[in-house]
């Protein structure tokens, strides 16, 4: 399992040409669009800033995914893959031991209709153009946070840890960065667990408006399309999903490994 996703790490790849090219666009856009619609995003930034701190409006329903894991890890059960003893209801303590095959399935699933919500979030919001745009662009933003924060619980993770919600952060700003920017993740988020470590994470996040930022700017030339009313419900439902898709894939991974690592160090002690 290690290995696989050592090999999705190196996998990364720079963001497309057109891609870099296509934030200039969006800078432009800033300048043009209404004032009372930049206030409103700015609001939207300080209330995910405040994530950080508090969890804010993007808290989860942690019964709600120790319920997905406790269902699937009966399933396995019944088919004879799991022998690990389930309690009822699951604890977050308790799901932590579970098979890492229980914890990627439910992920999937989680996933998956996260990204279906996305996608009908975006042909929502798609559909007038300009002035949804600026709902859009905190609404995906937000899906993002909780959908990361519920990757984290499937992993036996706790969000309501500050120090969890700064590795939600990373897994943001990870989706959103390029080559240069997800190597200083992974190095940033290597031995996490270390003490040092989660002090110098902590520290460079007094930046976080950079993550935030770095996140709106990578919708670049993908958002102009959803500028035109109408028609740019299509394209908000694809660029939605594509995006939400991105941001848990990259959650996925990053909580997959750091349980890994952890296992691996269980058995050497």
């Amino acid at each position: 399992m290690l290995k696989e996703i050592e090999s999705w790490e190196k996998s990364q790849k720079d963001l497309w040409f057109w891609e870099k090219i296509g934030r200039l666009p969006f800078m432009l856009l800033d300048r043009l669009t209404p004032k009372f619609i930049q206030k409103k995003l700015g609001q939207a930034m300080d209330e995910i800033g405040g994530f950080v701190q508090t969890g804010g409006q993007y808290l989860i329903s942690e019964s709600a995914v120790l319920s997905k894991l406790r269902s699937e890890a009966v399933r396995r059960a019944g088919d004879g893959a799991s022998h690990v003893e389930i309690e009822d209801p699951l604890t977050l303590e308790s799901a932590r031991h579970l098979p890492i095959t229980v914890m990627d399935k439910t992920s999937d699933e989680l996933v998956q209709s996260r990204a279906a919500f996305a996608t009908a979030q975006g042909a929502t919001t798609g559909f007038g153009g300009l002035f949804t745009l600026a709902i859009d662009i905190p609404a995906i933003l937000g899906l993002s946070l909780k959908t990361i924060q519920e990757i984290a619980i499937t992993y036996g993770y706790d969000p309501k840890e500050k120090l969890e919600r700064i590795f939600v952060i990373k897994c943001l700003q990870f989706a959103s960065a390029d080559i240069v920017g997800k190597k200083a993740v992974l190095e940033d988020l290597a031995d996490f667990g270390n003490e040092n470590r989660q002090r110098e994470s902590l520290s460079q996040l007094q930046g976080w408006r950079e993550v935030i930022a770095s996140y709106r700017d990578n919708f670049g030339w993908k958002k102009l399309f959803q500028l035109v009313p109408v028609a740019g419900a299509l394209f908000g439902a694809i660029i939605n999903r594509g995006t939400l898709q991105d941001v848990a894939e990259a959650a996925t991974m990053l909580y997959r490994k750091r349980r890994i690592l952890e296992r691996l160090r269980e058995l050497e002690a």
